[in-house]
């Protein structure tokens, strides 16, 4: 029995798990939204999504783990084949069905996650395509966290910074009504099924559609991806820097994947340390809302971001930089596999500083906070279980 438990462990890469729940909180926050029951079905649904991802990957990695990884558990034969593929269609499903009860928005999003995580795991990964997708698929899931949290109507986070707000009919601003979930599913569709073929071009277009107008309040819908987008970019393009150096950790031999890796997240540290600019990412100024309309500011916030989130954005963005980059320096300095596959596994764990550092810029100390939480066990578990 403990055999098999560790075998599956080996399988879905529990170790990894815990790079997961950051995306949907990070979500919420950008979306200036408390966690609430949304977040955590949007949280549910990405781990069974991530999990079916790593389950599909072994199934169809099996040939080639046979020759370059032959202790994985399909070619070892401690998981059978048919065992790896039922359960990665089990764990898609349940995903679709978590993200279904946040509303309709929130199961739109997901089910182009779970395309995206199918497409890379069956073609796209071996293709030049493949970091761009696996880009795609955790942007998306920062985004899923933002719809499923928008979509149950989550309290707004009352910390001083902002809340998505939408044109009211009479005083300039009011809240945004949480969607409609049919005129947003419709809404919500033709963008959503645009990412998975076009990635980060469509993403743009999706947030330049989504700004809402006068007498539309079905496009309110929209506004969750809008807000969120810039936060999402943030991760995706960590995640591209890692997945393609991920593709040398078996044979290594490549200088160029880690050194550019290593210059992306320098950069990424730097953007994600910045405070907030940008339509639906800014918190409001003197007398202004996130749309750009004047309203009155909120009783006990303050016009200047205080010291102590600065101090704290700054810490979080040090402990993203200093888990990714050291690693990606020795790999760009000594390509082997070994190094190479220890920058990938520092990649991903470093996913949860930039994280909590993403919820941390838009306002939510508490929940940066929570989300670094999660550090000390990804690391003890990473000692167990390989996450790569």
């Amino acid at each position: 029995m403990t055999a098999t438990l560790r075998a599956w462990a080996e399988l879905l890469r529990i170790s990894a798990l815990f790079t997961v729940p950051g995306d949907a909180l990070a979500g919420a926050a950008a979306i200036g939204r408390r966690p609430g029951r949304g977040t955590a079905l949007a949280v549910g649904a990405s781990l069974c999504l991530y999990e079916a991802g790593m389950a599909l990957n072994d199934w169809a990695d099996r040939d080639e783990d046979a020759v370059d990884r032959p202790h994985r558990p399909i070619p070892s034969g401690r998981i059978t084949p048919a065992a790896a593929l039922t359960a990665a269609g089990a764990l898609t499903a349940a995903g679709l069905f978590l993200a279904a009860r946040a509303g309709r928005p929130a199961l739109t999003v997901a089910s182009g996650l779970a395309a995206t995580v199918w497409a890379y795991d069956l073609h796209l990964k071996h293709t030049q395509a493949g970091p761009a997708a696996m880009a795609t698929a955790r942007t998306l899931d920062l985004l899923l966290g933002a719809t499923a949290t928008w979509g149950t109507g989550a309290e707004p986070e009352h910390s001083g910074t902002r809340t998505v707000t939408a044109p009211g009919p009479a005083t300039g601003l009011v809240p945004a009504p949480a969607p409609t979930p049919v005129s947003a599913g419709k809404r919500l569709r033709g963008p959503i099924a645009r990412l998975v073929g076009r990635g980060g071009r469509a993403l743009a277009k999706a947030a330049g559609d989504a700004q809402p107008r006068q007498g539309e309040p079905s496009r309110q819908a929209a506004l969750p991806l809008r807000a969120a987008l810039p936060a999402a970019a943030l991760l995706g393009a960590h995640t591209y820097a890692v997945t393609a150096v991920s593709r040398h950790e078996t044979q290594g031999g490549s200088t160029v994947a880690p050194l550019s890796a290593l210059a992306a997240v320098i950069a990424l540290g730097a953007t994600a340390a910045r405070e907030q600019r940008g339509p639906g990412d800014a918190p409001p100024g003197p007398g202004r809302g996130a749309s750009g309309g004047s309203h009155r500011p909120e009783p006990g916030a303050s016009a200047a971001t205080p010291a102590s989130p600065r101090i704290l954005l700054t810490a979080l963005t040090g402990a993203y930089l200093r888990t990714a980059a050291e690693p990606l320096l020795h790999a760009t300095l000594n390509p082997s596999p070994p190094l190479t596959q220890r920058a990938v596994g520092s990649g991903i764990r470093a996913m949860i500083p930039l994280q909590a550092a993403l919820a941390a810029r838009a306002g939510a100390a508490g929940t940066g906070l929570a989300v670094m939480g999660l550090v000390p066990l990804a690391r003890t578990l990473a000692r167990k279980v390989s996450p790569t």
